[in-house]
């Protein structure tokens, strides 16, 4: 059986990418969403890193907004590539487009905030240029529902994947058997 089906993820294919998930920006979500999208999104990275799933870091007008939220710089390695960015879609940085060329994936996972603005743009653009975008519904958020629920219907329409952490990480697996499955099955609660 072939894990490369065109609606599931396969770590050879993979490229993590966390998204402005920054201290002041964070500060504004609602504080049991903030959690969340911060758990989630360290199950994420330590998945990621344990199935070498090379992972992106993206932090919007970091002047403004702070840098990247300590628990999750504090999980990254010292590789981890981190670009700065004003423009909302990721498709439209050129630092962040050329370290998608690098990686050579065809899967793009999107995690962080806000779901509605950067999360959006970037998923309908590099949709549109014939990437797989999953958009990981537990790991993205908006400062208010009504916009993260737009967000989302938004991307299943137009054809995004609209996926959870403990799929993304059990795709990743494929079998029980995997090495890395005890470990990695203990993180999801």
């Amino acid at each position: 059986m072939d894990n490369k089906s065109t609606f599931t993820l396969n770590v050879q294919d993979s490229l993590l990418v966390i998204m402005d998930i920054q201290q002041r920006l964070i500060a504004a979500m609602p504080a049991g969403v903030r959690d969340r999208v911060v758990e989630q999104v360290k199950i994420l990275i330590t998945g990621a890193k344990a199935l070498s799933v090379p992972i992106l870091v993206t932090e919007q007008y970091p002047t403004g907004l702070g840098s990247t939220e300590i628990e999750l710089t504090k999980q990254l390695d010292d590789s981890t590539v981190v670009i700065e960015k004003t423009v909302f879609s990721c498709a439209k940085s050129d630092p962040f487009c050329q370290q998608i060329s690098k990686q050579g994936r065809k899967q793009i996972i999107l995690t962080g905030m806000e779901t509605h603005i950067c999360i959006l743009q970037t998923a309908l653009d590099y949709q549109a240029q014939g990437f797989q975008v999953f958009v990981v519904e537990d790991a993205v958020s908006s400062r208010s529902k009504s916009n993260q629920y737009n967000a989302l219907q938004r991307l299943r329409h137009a054809g995004v994947i609209i996926t959870t952490v403990e799929s993304v990480i059990f795709e990743w697996l494929v079998d029980a058997k995997h090495p890395q499955f005890k470990a990695l099955a203990k993180l999801i609660t």
